[in-house]
């Protein structure tokens, strides 16, 4: 480490600042008690911390005119320090815990190494105790009082080591790469993978096709995966030393994509189960990675299937380019695979049907034998056949079982008329009793049949 050379002390141009971890060589121009100053250049001075050249007969092992190599272990540019080491890190011996970090032994001497320094992560009381006995490596940030007070950090080391390691995994770190990670630490948004001093996450998005897989159960920290490099992006430090780069990751880009080999078709009937229940529909698992929509309006206000539960759906429509898909509720009876028109009924059929919701320009029914907005249509006011004013709530409750005539049908406007089949249920009157009395010479009109029946 130490060579003898006579110090040249001319004018020397003042090089790059040095950072920690960088290898440096000086000429020590003044031995102390406490320190020993290296002259780095013709402008910058250096100090190795007496306790790092200090021989095990307790003499300084360094003279004046020495040429010395060594780590740079601490900058502080406002200051104006450079503390150097002979190596980035010194073995210490865990000797304890006290309140607020570890008791080390290092060289001989007793040191202490804050909580917040022990490691990168945040390390509570029990793993800290877990250390005891342990030999580990730190620096040595702060020497007082003649080295009765030493402060050391191990998380300086590894943050440096971190660092080192990080430059070079960031050239294997494209967009598209496939690598391969541990699992750091699992959260409810996603995963932390450290790829080799450089961590990334896998969005909860980015786990698997199928949404209802749980992160949890996915993964665990301390697990090896592989994973595809999704994204880089630049972003600001949150914190001096902290990561500079957004690495987004995947593990489902590595699986098939259940959309391409995709079974389902349009128009039959599937069995899925609920897996969210939002403000504007029923998202229903049809299959791994594959859900669609029922959406609300397809919904009637009566109670509907939970979370979990198992809903015969028809698929309406497959978007494969934007992975979306519309589905309705299928009728009572339907079979998983089978056909079934989503709007069967047709113009001029008397059905049957129940209020589902009262408004201020009709009633809304829901026929017997459908579900979904096919299957629901409006009685306007004009056609419920009720005097002007009638209070529809109380006349027509939700529930109610009424009689209609379908007068338009068509997606989203099929409508209804409880008045249309009151009149041919009337006329069908008229023309039974006309069969039984035989027909007449004038059939008159039919307010002339209704006044005959009075009679």
């Amino acid at each position: 480490m130490f060579e003898r050379e006579a110090p040249a002390m001319g004018n020397r141009k003042r090089g790059k600042a040095p950072r920690v971890g960088d290898r440096v060589e000086g000429i020590v121009v003044q031995v102390g008690r406490d320190s020993v100053f290296v002259e780095l250049d013709g402008n910058r001075q250096a100090f190795f911390d007496a306790l790092e050249l200090r021989a095990p007969d307790g003499t300084i092992a360094a003279r004046e005119g020495d040429k010395v190599s060594a780590h740079v272990v601490e900058v502080d540019d406002a200051k104006g320090i450079i503390r150097l080491g002979r190596s980035l890190g010194k073995p210490g011996k865990v000797a304890g815990v006290n309140k607020g970090g570890l008791d080390v032994e290092v060289g001989g001497m007793r040191a202490f190494c804050p909580m917040s320094q022990i490691d990168i992560r945040r390390v509570e009381d029990a793993d800290a105790r877990a250390l005891i006995g342990q030999t580990l490596r730190f620096v040595v940030t702060d020497i007082r009082d003649g080295g009765k007070n030493i402060v050391v950090s191990r998380r300086a080391l590894l943050q440096h080591e971190s660092s080192e390691a990080a430059a070079r995994v960031m050239n294997d770190i494209v967009a598209g790469a496939v690598l391969q990670g541990t699992v750091s630490s699992v959260r409810d948004f996603g995963a932390f993978v450290d790829l080799g001093g450089v961590e990334g996450l896998i969005p909860r998005s980015e786990i698997a096709y199928d949404r209802s897989v749980s992160i949890s159960e996915a993964l665990k920290a301390g697990d090896t995966v592989t994973v595809q490099v999704r994204e880089i992006k630049d972003v600001e430090a949150a914190r001096p030393g902290a990561p500079t780069k957004k690495i987004t990751l995947s593990l489902k880009a590595l699986t098939a994509d259940p959309w391409a080999e995709l079974a389902i078709v349009e128009g039959r009937v599937a069995q899925g189960t609920v897996t969210r229940d939002t403000e504007f529909g029923l998202f229903v698992r049809l299959g791994p990675g594959v859900e669609g929509l029922v959406h609300v309006s397809e919904l009637g206000r009566g109670s509907r299937p939970s979370e979990g539960e198992e809903m015969r759906v028809i698929v309406k429509k497959i978007d494969r380019a934007s992975r979306k898909i519309a589905l309705v509720p299928a009728p009572d009876g339907a079979q998983v695979g089978g056909v079934v028109a989503t709007n069967a009924v047709k113009i001029g059929a008397i059905v049957t049907g129940a209020v589902e919701r009262i408004e201020q320009y009709g009633i809304f029914v829901q026929i017997d034998g459908t579900k979904g907005r096919s299957g629901r249509g409006l009685v306007p006011n004009a056609e419920i056949g009720v005097p002007r004013g009638t209070d529809l709530r109380k006349a027509f409750p939700e529930g109610t079982k009424v009689t209609a005539k379908v007068l338009e049908t068509g997606e989203g406007r099929l409508r209804l008329s409880i008045k249309g089949a009151a009149a041919d249920e009337e006329r069908g009157d008229f023309e039974a009793a006309r069969g039984k009395a035989g027909a007449p010479a004038s059939l008159g009109t039919f307010a002339d049949l209704l006044k005959g029946r009075k009679a």
